[in-house]
């Protein structure tokens, strides 16, 4: 396979992309994460902390789950049953997206979905006020 200059141009722009987006995590421990997340003065923030300190396998289930909890505190206790029945469909599908694959990453990658369908309740509850 060649690779032509276009290539090498879109290679550098990614490579000194990628690093200046990235957030450093503003814990040290899981608890001060877990908290930090909880405390957020937004949905969007709490998601933003969570990315930032993720790890990419197990261990982001709980940052997630705290973002979730998060995020919920928007939208949740007005929801008609119906539309929590459709939010819990909408987290199963993130379960089941990534349910035949192997590896401690996907299980992060169905928490990360799960906490982003969160997100964009939240984000319509605040939308709709």
């Amino acid at each position: 396979m060649r690779f032509g200059p276009g290539m090498a141009v879109l290679a550098l722009v990614l490579a000194f992309a990628a690093p200046a987006a990235a957030e450093d995590c503003p814990a040290k421990s899981r608890d001060e994460v877990t908290a930090s997340i909880k405390a957020a003065p937004s949905c969007k923030r709490a998601m933003q902390i969570a990315s930032a300190c993720s790890g990419g396998a197990t261990g982001d289930v709980g940052l997630t789950d705290a973002v979730e909890e998060r995020c919920e505190g928007d939208f949740l206790a007005r929801l008609k049953a119906s539309q929590k029945r459709a939010y819990q469909r909408e987290k199963d599908a993130c379960d089941r997206k990534f349910s035949h694959e192997e590896g401690t990453m996907y299980i992060s990658f169905a928490a990360f979905c799960r906490a982003k369908v969160a997100q964009r309740y939240s984000q319509r509850a605040i939308k709709a006020k």
